[in-house]
């Protein structure tokens, strides 16, 4: 549902969004890892030890791919503009859809990023008080 609605302006606006698939994962990413870094011990994962120590080392990969995601974005409107995306706007409409856009690319592409360390810290934390102390 979230992913739809952060979406929905830009599929409203544009004919083509070269972005969608990075987008719907930036925004899948962010929202699940800070879903569960939060709620860890009320997931199924919270006392399965294997599944954490899996998790844990697929979230360095996974940096990696998103700060990919992220760069190629970022590439994409340095090196070709905006108006290739929104050339066929109007002049108000093209400058809020562009500002929509941007900061909806940042947060949610910097947040995942952000967002994967920090549960991998997390899911270290869980496993050796589940180890040491019996608890999430």
């Amino acid at each position: 549902m979230v992913v739809v609605a952060v979406l929905y302006p830009i599929q409203k606006a544009m004919y083509v969004w070269p972005f969608k698939v990075w987008n719907i994962v930036f925004i899948a990413v962010f929202l699940t890892l800070a879903r569960y870094t939060f709620l860890l011990k009320h997931t199924f994962v919270a006392r399965r030890q294997v599944l954490k120590i899996a998790l844990m080392l697929l979230m360095f990969p996974l940096v990696f791919a998103l700060i990919d995601g992220m760069h190629s974005f970022m590439n994409y409107v340095e090196e070709r503009g905006w108006d290739t995306l929104t050339g066929h706007l109007p002049m108000g409409q093209k400058a809020a859809i562009e500002r929509y856009i941007w900061n909806e690319m940042l947060f949610f592409g910097v947040g995942s990023i952000i967002a994967a360390p920090v549960f991998a810290g997390r899911l270290m934390m869980s496993i050796w008080r589940t180890r040491n102390r019996g608890t999430v």
